[in-house]
């Protein structure tokens, strides 16, 4: 018999490396590894310190913290005492700064409609929503489950909820009844948000419809939010529980400030797949996790100020909550969101779209690399950013 456990080896075995070019290596935030060393080597010799550092000047305090990092394992505080809020970092902070007329989302839906958004306008409708959100009855520590197809009223409603403390469940909007079920139950989830329909692939989803399914197996929900998007007639709207978006939210003032809230206050739960077994949550509070989605977005991906950034995951993962929402917005930059597949009505639709939106910066998965690949590289040759 042969003996193949060379070839495995080998092929998991990878010691090329790829060095960017210099003229872009000079001007990164990074442009050497020596000098992200250092970094690393100040962080590891002197935690506290760092950090300290980092969060005093990247994110805006109602309260100072007291202490860095409180670890008694398993558990661990970060910047125990502070009073913060991640919906202020995202917006509030960048008006204050005077780039309230940066634009901060460029959306595009899959039938090609789009909509624009400034910080101030985000603003505005994040605080309309939390109005909305609490005219519902929902208040700090209330669980939101969010089950959305992607439109700026995914990233509105995830702000709201951080905006007056709730906590938000984003659910990715492939997933079945029973999933949603099982992730309501689990945490305890008030609200529903969800819309009538989504756009895939040139067909309508009836989003509404797998959110009635699971709600019968859902006890402790007590409202349905809903968004139109589709605009389909007869949706079926159950009286004393369902509500519509635009009945609720847009007549709200806009002008609902943010919440003081304790570093440690819960900001989102995120479920597992559920692949290999029953779907766990994973809490998330909010000092610590906005202060590293902010750095890392800025430290990773390179950003400046005039930059396009689009990441093409979906918010229903932890890649989108990082560098489609709290990440980029915390940095104030300007974020690119589709709403619908890659090859929908044609293989290149999105490198139209970063022709079409002067992407800078595209940050995607290896599944959708390995399907580029496949599909040609005729796509981008009329590409001209």
């Amino acid at each position: 018999m042969t003996d193949v456990s060379g070839q495995i080896d080998h092929v998991l075995t990878e010691n090329r490396s790829f060095p960017p070019p210099a003229e872009f290596a000079k001007k990164a935030v990074f442009s050497s590894t020596e000098q992200y060393q250092q970094m690393y080597d100040r962080a590891a010799q002197d935690r506290d310190g760092f950090w300290k550092e980092q969060a005093e000047q990247h994110l805006h305090w109602f309260e100072p913290f007291q202490e860095v990092c409180k670890w008694d394992a398993p558990n661990v505080e970060w910047f125990a005492g502070g009073k913060t809020n991640a919906s202020y970092n995202c917006l509030d902070r960048h008006i204050e700064a005077g780039r309230g007329d940066k634009t901060a989302i460029i959306w595009e839906g899959e039938p090609g409609d789009t909509r624009t958004l400034t910080y101030s306008q985000l603003r505005t409708e994040v605080a309309k929503c939390a109005a909305g959100l609490r005219e519902l009855g929902i208040n700090q520590g209330d669980v939101v489950s969010i089950y959305m197809p992607m439109t700026p009223e995914l990233a509105i409603a995830m702000l709201a909820c951080a905006r007056i403390g709730a906590v938000h469940s984003v659910i990715f909007a492939g997933f079945s009844a029973e999933s949603i079920a099982d992730r309501n139950n689990d945490a305890g989830a008030k609200m529903v948000i969800t819309s009538d329909g989504l756009h895939r692939r040139g067909k309508v989803l009836p989003l509404k419809e797998t959110v009635d399914e699971a709600l019968i197996k859902s006890p402790t929900v007590e409202t349905c939010l809903v968004l139109k998007r589709i605009g389909q007639d007869n949706v079926p709207m159950a009286e004393g529980r369902d509500v519509w978006w635009h009945d609720v939210v847009d007549r709200q003032s806009g002008d609902l400030a943010a919440e003081p809230l304790d570093s440690e206050t819960t900001l989102f739960i995120l479920y597992t797949s559920g692949s290999t077994g029953k779907p766990k949550g994973i809490r998330h509070t909010t000092a610590g996790y906005n202060l590293w989605a902010k750095r890392t977005f800025e430290w990773v991906f390179d950003h400046r100020e005039d930059d396009v950034f689009w990441c093409t995951a979906d918010c229903g993962w932890i890649t989108g909550h990082s560098y489609i929402v709290y990440g980029p917005l915390s940095a104030g930059a300007t974020c690119v969101m589709y709403e619908g597949a890659p090859n929908h009505p044609a293989e290149d639709r999105f490198w139209d779209l970063v022709e079409k939106y002067k992407v800078t910066i595209l940050y995607t998965a290896p599944t959708a690399i390995r399907a580029f690949i496949k599909w040609g590289d005729e796509h981008l040759s009329l590409i001209h950013i």
